[in-house]
């Protein structure tokens, strides 16, 4: 089964309960857990795991041969990212760091002067902890294009998911390309919201991008006893998706998160016994 938590807001628990769902799920059979926030992956700290790098993500961009550049400034025009700045009768000048690999650039240039080149843009990590692995992804600071991290990784526990019962991936908040990239194939999605009106807010946002990409969604509203549960209440009813899980504020959820252990919940582990069912 593919499990994916998710929220459109951050700071609503979804890594701790991504972590503490998996420690749980692992008691009943094997389990992969993809921390699919490469902006900020946490998985492997609130676990306390420790990682190894598997493999460096590169992403491709451009190269001149100025020996064939007639200097038109085509490629800085359709630079979105204004990585390509062309000074009239100069020769372009390239920023990598704000390349996002789109290749718009090479398919516009008149005399074919731009080829290919690589940089890297971060890495992918494996690791274990308590009978869970992890597979892990990690841009390089600076980079503005994290999707391509997600999707590297995502291949490689494409690849090793036939070999577990349970895949549970955790997405960055939001509804951004590299949260698509995540989402997608997954069976089910728990967005964890909280009940304050910014927490409604950007959870109408999620359920709305799981309705566009067909994934079935379900609420888990953190820290339910504190705030206006109703907003949430009214949102479930207006998409017409259940709360399967009120997980209330409590101190020792604080306590394990310092800690560095998974989350030893009475709630979150009646949400693991429903991914159970």
């Amino acid at each position: 089964m593919k499990i994916a938590v998710t929220g459109g807001k951050g700071g609503t628990g979804k890594s701790t309960v991504a972590t503490a769902m998996a420690a749980e799920l692992a008691k009943h059979g094997k389990v992969l857990l993809f921390d699919a926030d490469v902006d900020c992956p946490n998985d492997h700290l609130i676990l306390s795991a420790g990682r190894k790098k598997i493999k460096t993500v590169k992403q491709t961009i451009p190269k001149w041969d100025f020996s064939k550049c007639t200097k038109c400034g085509r490629c800085s025009e359709v630079c979105m990212m204004n990585a390509i700045v062309q000074i009239k009768g100069k020769y372009p000048i390239f920023v990598p760091e704000q390349c996002s690999g789109c290749g718009a650039c090479m398919i516009v240039c008149p005399p074919s002067a731009i080829g290919k080149s690589y940089k890297e843009i971060g890495s992918v990590y494996e690791g274990r902890k308590g009978g869970v692995d992890m597979i892990s992804g990690e841009l390089k600071p600076g980079e503005p294009v994290s999707e391509f991290v997600v999707g590297a990784a995502k291949d490689i526990v494409a690849a090793r998911s036939a070999d577990y019962d349970f895949v549970i991936t955790d997405t960055a908040a939001g509804t951004h390309c590299d949260v698509i990239t995540a989402l997608l194939e997954n069976d089910i999605a728990l967005a964890v919201t909280e009940p304050t009106p910014l927490g409604a807010h950007d959870l109408e946002l999620i359920l709305k991008l799981l309705k566009v990409l067909g994934v079935p969604g379900k609420i888990v509203l953190n820290r339910s006893d504190v705030g206006k549960p109703e907003l949430i209440e009214n949102m479930a009813k207006k998409y017409g998706v259940k709360i399967i899980s009120r997980i209330p504020y409590s101190k020792s959820v604080m306590q394990s998160y310092s800690r560095g252990e998974a989350v030893n919940e009475a709630n979150i582990k009646k949400l693991a016994e429903r991914m159970l069912k």
